[in-house]
This record gives C-alpha cells, sequence and structure tokens, in this order.
C-alpha cells in the first residue's frame, strides 16, 4: 500500500473498531453507557482527528499494526495531564461575566428621567418614566446589598461601589445617593462635604420628598459609600482619553491627489 492508502487503512480500522464500542454501549443499561459517556466522545473525537491527520508512513504502520489502535490511543489520551476541567471554569466564568455585562449594558441603557410623573403622563412619557423609576429602585437596592456585603462591621471595603457603578452608571448611582441625602439633610452622621455634594446635584421635581428609592443602611456606613462612589467618578473622569497614534492619524487621512477605488470604478462606468 502507497502512503495515502496506508492512512486510510488506518482510519477504517479505527472507524470500525468504534462501530463495534458503539454496538458494546447500546447493549448496556442506560445507566452503564453514562458511565462510558467521556470515554466514548474522546474516541469520538480521536476518529475525527484521524480522519484529517496525514501521519508518515512509519507512523501509521505501527499504529496498523495493533489490534485495537483507537482504544491504545484513547488510553494514552488518559495518561496526559490536560487543563480540560480548568477550561470548562474560565469558559463558566467568561460566559457568565459576559452575560453580567450584557445585563448592565441594557440597565445602563435606560436614561435617567428628569421630570415627575405629572410631567410625564402629560407628554406620554409614562413608559420612560417608569423605567427609570424601576431602575432607580433597582440601584437603590444593589447599593443596599453592596453594604452588606462589603462591610465587616468595622469598616467597608474599599471597592464596594464599583459593581454597582458599573451596573448602574454613574449619572443613576449619583442621583440615587443625592435624592437619599437630601432626603436625610438632617442626619448628622453624613459628613458636611458628602451633604455638599448631594445638595450641588440637580434634582428634577418628583412633587414628593418621600422617594420610594431612598437608601436604607446605616447613615454612617452609607455616608462611607458615598465617598467611595464619590471616589470611583472622579477617578474615571480625571483618566485621559486615548489619542489615536501618529501613524493611525495618518492612515486615516487621506493621500493628497490619491483617489479612491470607489471613485475609479465610477469613471471606469
Amino acid at each position: 500500500m502507497d502512503h495515502e492508502q496506508l492512512n486510510q487503512a488506518l482510519y477504517d480500522k479505527m472507524a470500525a473498531e468504534q462501530e463495534r464500542y458503539k454496538h458494546v454501549l447500546l447493549g448496556m443499561r442506560p445507566e452503564e453507557v453514562l458511565s462510558h459517556a467521556y470515554e466514548y466522545a474522546m474516541r469520538e473525537d480521536i476518529l475525527t482527528e484521524m480522519e484529517a491527520l496525514d501521519l508518515p508512513t512509519d507512523q501509521t504502520a505501527v499504529l496498523l499494526a495493533s489490534d485495537f489502535p483507537l482504544a491504545d490511543v484513547y488510553q494514552e489520551w488518559g495518561k496526559v495531564e490536560t487543563h480540560h476541567m480548568e477550561d470548562i471554569r474560565d469558559l463558566i466564568e467568561n460566559w457568565a461575566d459576559s452575560v453580567l455585562e450584557s445585563q448592565r449594558a441594557d440597565t445602563r441603557a435606560i436614561p435617567l428621567y428628569q421630570e415627575n410623573a405629572g410631567y410625564a403622563r402629560e407628554h406620554g412619557e409614562l413608559d420612560t418614566f417608569r423605567a427609570s423609576r424601576k431602575a432607580n429602585i433597582a440601584c437603590r437596592d444593589a447599593i443596599e446589598a453592596a453594604i452588606r456585603g462589603g462591610f465587616d462591621g468595622m469598616r467597608l471595603s474599599h471597592d464596594a461601589a464599583k459593581g454597582v457603578l458599573a451596573q448602574f452608571g454613574p449619572e443613576r448611582v449619583t442621583h440615587v445617593l443625592a435624592a437619599t441625602l437630601r432626603e436625610k439633610q438632617d442626619d448628622t452622621r453624613f459628613s458636611r462635604g458628602n451633604m455638599a455634594w448631594a445638595a450641588s446635584v440637580p434634582m428634577f421635581d418628583t412633587g414628593t420628598r418621600h422617594y420610594d428609592y431612598i437608601i436604607n443602611s446605616h447613615s454612617a456606613v452609607l455616608d462611607g459609600f458615598v465617598g467611595l462612589a464619590r471616589k470611583e467618578m472622579d477617578a474615571a473622569r480625571e483618566q485621559p482619553v486615548k489619542k489615536p497614534s501618529i501613524k493611525g492619524q495618518l492612515a486615516a487621512k487621506p493621500v493628497p491627489g490619491e483617489r479612491s477605488a470607489k471613485s475609479k470604478d465610477k469613471d471606469v462606468r
């Protein structure tokens, strides 16, 4: 047999071996079949790879000489230290992160409605008003949860505000925090700096001081959270805007006198 025929013969032998193994599994009870599911799947993967693989003649011949080449390769696979479980864990974590980020993007996309319910009703914007209010309430809940999870009884975790800001964005977090502090303006447990900051935040007229998204957390701990959130937002604003490189700018600019492909096409027509 020539080289190509030898490779084909090896694949056919392994495929027939897998077919026999499949028939053995089909004769087992379902719970027994499940215990061999991984082996069957891996043997299928090996067989798929063999179909595309072009082994040197000497390697093909030595495998073909075995009575059970597929089983031999699978047994050898079992000895290899792989990162299979680590890869699965990474995939799960990455997928969960992507879903979370998608949900956060949807939440951040809800605009903060800057008018009261009466205005929304008069202008046919009640759906927008309600969506914004629902997001405000969810933001309140997230802040309360972040405080509960980040406070150890003595101090608040330095990154307690990061997740809430990532989920709801600085504008909504600012609004909910400022509304809370303004509602609790007589509470002396809030720092003067935070109170002054809250007073400087533009607040639309809701028609009532009893917001349904006022944060219900210990004032002293909430004051610490406000400070952390302000620090995070200040740091984000101070980050320099990345400018395109000189090379990138030059690449984006058309070269004087150079005509585009589209222009040439028009001339040909």
